[in-house]
């Protein structure tokens, strides 16, 4: 099957190649068995919502999520550390997931996504988020799956009145990964902050797609996305933040860089400031280079070989999202799949 993915909410020349995500060969899993191998905190859950999204990853992606979805939550929160880990392994190879988050508390919530298998896998999810007044919710999203997963992640967030939502996305997995994020600022004074890192290798993809629709007054979004590349990876960045009418005094910035380690890897990015209202503050920027010789020359008259040399330089790249993780046990985690896979 082939399958359109990630459109950008405004199109922009065939010549940018950016438009969408075409992909081949796709089989979408039909008749599903209960995704057993899941460990989530102690916490009630009903059922999540099947309401139409936004954007997301395209009607065939949506309607699976919300018709033959094998994992599925809704969960308010209470002050708490929520946890939810999904663990791959050969009798659990299929996860569709449809996960629904009522911020009426303030809270933690650690989603990970992990392969135990060396099997092809397949993930189909939806994380929604509706942060209620004053809320404040800390994300954080891990694919660590194997380089034979194709991965879907659609993200969907609706902010009210001086909440505040920090998202951070680790996506250090996949052959093929793929997220749409979009955010609905709707709250005066509201806040989203959103990280990312990424690290693709070989032949992967990675495709991500970043929209932010900024209404309320006074309201904030901040997007920062670091990455590394190499051997014949792509990448599509593709940000997108839409001042409103209504939304005076607000500010949006985006920033995107990426790390070449391979002549043949490539990234393409594509940020956009769209409005529709004064009075607001916008800035975006996006760059792409190799590692710099003169800082390599100088980690490695220290002694360091030229991998170790490369390795450290990534890592602290990444390190200064890596450390928005609370959690001691899940960012030491994260520090040595990094480690793993840049050996």
């Amino acid at each position: 099957m082939e399958i359109k993915v990630n459109e950008t909410p405004i199109r922009t020349s065939r010549n940018f190649l950016i438009n969408n995500l075409k992909l081949e060969n796709i089989e979408l899993p039909k008749k599903l068995k209960s995704f057993e191998n899941v460990e989530i905190s102690e916490l009630k859950t009903k059922k999540p919502s099947t309401k139409k999204l936004k954007y997301g990853n395209g009607k065939i992606l949506e309607e699976s999520i919300f018709e033959n979805a094998n994992s599925a939550l809704k969960i308010e929160t209470q002050n708490e550390d929520i946890k939810i880990k999904y663990n791959f392994d050969n009798e659990n190879l299929e996860l569709v997931n449809n996960i629904e988050i009522i911020g009426k508390e303030n809270a933690n919530i650690y989603i990970e996504y992990i392969s135990k298998t060396n099997k092809p896998c397949f993930h189909n999810g939806l994380i929604r988020t509706v942060a209620k007044e004053n809320c404040k919710l800390n994300i954080v999203i891990i694919n660590k799956l194997n380089n034979k997963t194709n991965n879907f992640e659609a993200i969907e967030n609706e902010l009210h009145e001086k909440s505040k939502v920090n998202y951070t996305i680790i996506d250090i997995g996949g052959k093929t990964s793929v997220t749409n994020y979009y955010s609905n600022i709707i709250g005066e004074e509201a806040n989203n902050d959103l990280k990312t890192i990424y690290l693709g290798q070989n032949n992967e993809i990675k495709d991500l797609n970043y929209i932010a629709e900024v209404r309320g007054k006074k309201s904030e979004i901040d997007i920062d996305v670091q990455g590394v590349l190499d051997g014949n990876c792509k990448k599509n960045f593709k940000g997108t933040i839409d001042f409103k009418k209504g939304c005076k005094k607000a500010k949006g910035n985006e920033n995107e860089f990426c790390l070449l380690l391979s002549d043949k890897a490539r990234s393409i990015a594509l940020p956009m400031l769209l409005c529709t209202e004064e009075e607001v503050e916008g800035n975006h920027s996006t760059a792409s280079g190799k590692v710099d010789s003169k800082t390599l020359f100088y980690i490695m008259s220290r002694g360091l070989s030229y991998k170790e040399a490369v390795k450290l330089i990534v890592k602290s790249k990444f390190n200064k999202i890596i450390e928005r993780i609370a959690n001691e046990e899940i960012k030491e985690e994260v520090l040595q799949e990094i480690e793993r896979k840049l050996s």
